[in-house]
């Protein structure tokens, strides 16, 4: 993104979803990924780099998403997923809902050097 980042930059609206630990009972401790919060966001497609073009190939689509710092965003970490809100929708039975649109695995967190953004680099095409 740009150096100078301000509110117009932040033209999507995403929801971070976490996987909380739930025991199955046979050793298994992940349940269901579940929406923490939602906020507005900007993104910005990498291209151009050797990795990037070979994971195109694969189906990938790596993207730096940048928020607002918070409190809220302060807690990502890299066994969440995010998803865009304009890009799909919850569809289903209420037992059996599925999301329509992309999913995309957060990667990798960076604050700013202001400490005011969030960099959260995500990649669709993968498992969360």
């Amino acid at each position: 993104m740009a150096a100078k980042t301000s509110a117009g930059h932040l033209r999507q609206r995403v929801a971070f979803d976490e996987r909380p630990p739930v025991s199955d009972g046979y050793g298994n401790s992940e349940g269901e990924f579940a929406e923490v919060f939602s906020c507005r966001a900007g993104f910005t497609y990498l291209r151009g780099g050797e990795t990037v073009i070979a994971g195109r190939l694969e189906g990938r689509q790596p993207i730096v998403v940048r928020v607002r710092a918070s409190s809220e965003t302060r807690q990502i970490t890299a066994g969440w997923r995010m998803r865009n809100l304009r890009d799909g929708a919850w569809a289903g039975s209420s037992g059996e809902e599925y999301w329509t649109g992309p999913l995309y695995a957060v990667r990798s967190i960076a604050p700013t050097e202001d400490r005011r953004w969030i960099d959260i680099m995500v990649e669709s095409g993968v498992a969360a």
